[in-house]
């Protein structure tokens, strides 16, 4: 699993998903397709590619979690997390102090329960309408096959005795 920070190297060029990124129609359909894996995927090398619709055998993955020094990131990256441009990307504890820190596991820690408690509650709520959905699915589905071989069928019973009428006339 990547970490936060990542980026990807393409000939010579630096990729990575800033706040910029995500607020663009492309940023949107990602979103969309990471789903509920959003937070947990996006600050990755597979989201970086498919933003940028970058070959996964082509790039130099790079990732860092020592944010105790700016020298362990590339200049034009550092420049953006001064500027606060992965806000929605991840939180690095070696940028706050530890006064921010704590205060920032004080809210993030009920926020995450209540939203793992909503999540739950969702998902229940989506494997009980699917469910119900596939079952119809299912039903329709019988049913059209049912009607389909009684077609075909009947199709193969008139090409058979048509058939059948042609031998009687040669022999």
């Amino acid at each position: 699993m990547c970490e936060f920070l990542s980026w990807t190297e393409y000939k010579g060029k630096l990729y990575y998903l800033t706040d910029f990124e995500l607020n663009t129609r492309d940023g949107e359909k990602l979103k969309k397709k990471l789903d509920y894996a959003f937070y947990e995927e996006i600050k990755g090398h597979g989201a970086i590619k498919e933003y940028f619709g970058l070959s996964h055998s082509q790039c130099r993955d790079h990732e860092c979690t020592d944010f105790s020094t700016p020298n362990n990131f590339p200049v034009e990256i550092v420049k953006k997390i001064k500027a606060g441009e992965f806000s929605r990307i991840g939180i690095a504890e070696g940028l706050l102090t530890q006064p921010a820190w704590a205060e920032y596991e004080k809210v993030e820690q009920p926020a995450r329960a209540e939203y793992k408690k909503v999540e739950r509650s969702a998902w229940a709520e989506y494997k009980k309408v699917e469910q119900s959905a596939r079952a119809e699915y299912e039903k329709v589905i019988q049913s059209a096959w049912a009607e389909y071989e009684k077609v075909r069928q009947s199709a193969f019973w008139a090409l058979f005795m048509s058939s059948e009428n042609r031998i009687e006339t040669w022999r």
